[in-house]
């Protein structure tokens, strides 16, 4: 009490008992900002007045083992963090998201988020979402043929071109080995996949890991990378016409596997290319057979039905999916509102991006 009495004679308050070190957390309600909340009771500096104290509050008083006290002396981390106010849970304020500053998160932090059964790998429940959608491709190219009507082609060409998507995210995900453990099935499985959608799977799948290696980074990346000012200069006029005006960017996937990205060179489809290290060369070789043999497949099909049957059951909605397939990797690289930030040159600078872009 008599050091309460003390501290408010002398116009200070005394300091709170307990020191909890708060956690802050973090909402995503928009994509570029982030929520921190932040407490309404923050450690209080206690600052002399400028006129001296009367000596007055200190005659005959002993209050040093009476006053609330931190048990430490907080460090100079500390004090940055509470002047920038992230001590604290309660009130919320908004803050500015700040592309050249460190996430507040790691790629360990977004890895333990995720529930542990998500970890696991069924090889007979992945296989099972092939047989699916497999039968879903079939089903609806049987109906659209036996209709034949005007009007069921356009919604047999949106159905279908979704159900290629289906298919190419299923061969994703045997190139990330997270459709099994075993690498075999994976192999086999990814090429019948994408190679029934003219996708090369070992030339993508070694060109989609140096994408996730270097997400975000302006010279490494590999597709939907901005272009320097030097390398945008050196296009000609119909390059620039396709790969920035409406809706030729998103009819650009085919060419990307011939001939990669503006700046870049080398082709999905050929072992030497700059994409591959020697000992990818016979998984690249084996790929463009399979992508080989399905091209055959569709130009002796086109002899059997006919050309404009091929056209209605396989080709427009081929082009249905690779406009999927480009305005979704697109939105994952830029954001669409929110403009996704991107880095260039140091190993932090990278990590940043690939925290962000992930």
């Amino acid at each position: 009490m008599a050091a309460s009495w003390v501290l408010s004679e002398c116009g200070l308050k005394p300091l709170p008992q307990n020191f909890h070190r708060p956690t802050a957390g973090f909402s995503s309600n928009h994509p570029a900002k982030v929520r921190v909340f932040r407490s309404s009771k923050s450690v209080i500096d206690l600052r002399l007045a400028s006129a001296k104290i009367s000596s007055a509050c200190f005659r005959g008083r002993s209050w040093g083992l009476k006053v609330s006290a931190p048990l430490k002396v907080a460090s100079i981390e500390d004090e940055k963090e509470r002047v920038n106010g992230v001590n604290g849970v309660g009130d919320e304020e908004e803050l500015e998201f700040d592309p050249g500053a460190p996430p507040p998160f790691k790629l360990a932090d977004i890895k333990a988020a995720i529930p542990k059964h998500c970890w696991v790998k069924d090889p007979w429940k992945s296989m099972s979402y092939v047989v699916r959608d497999v039968l879903v491709v079939f089903g609806l190219a049987a109906a659209a043929a036996y209709t034949n009507k005007w009007f069921v082609w356009p919604l047999y060409w949106a159905a279908q071109g979704t159900m290629f998507w289906a298919l190419f995210v299923l061969g994703h995900d045997c190139g990330h080995g997270s459709f099994s453990n075993n690498p075999k099935l994976n192999s086999v499985a990814g090429h019948l996949l994408h190679s029934s959608i003219l996708v090369p799977y070992h030339g993508w799948r070694i060109s989609h890991r140096t994408h996730h290696q270097n997400h975000g980074h302006v010279e490494n990346d590999e597709s939907w990378h901005p272009l320097s000012e030097r390398i945008y200069k050196k296009l000609d006029n119909m390059t620039r016409i396709l790969r920035f005006t409406v809706p030729f960017p998103m009819l650009a996937y085919p060419f990307y596997l011939w001939n990669r990205s503006p700046g870049k060179t080398g082709s999905h489809f050929h072992p030497n290319s700059d994409l591959f290290v020697p000992n990818e060369r016979k998984d690249v070789i084996t790929s463009t057979l399979c992508w080989t043999a399905m091209a055959a497949l569709l130009v002796g099909l086109s002899f059997v039905m006919g050309p404009i049957q091929l056209l209605k059951l396989y080709g427009i909605p081929y082009w249905v999916f690779v406009m999927w397939l480009d305005l979704v990797t697109y939105l994952h690289h830029h954001g669409h509102e929110e403009k996704l930030p991107w880095y260039r040159g140091k190993v932090l600078e990278l990590s940043k991006g690939r925290a962000y872009h992930t």
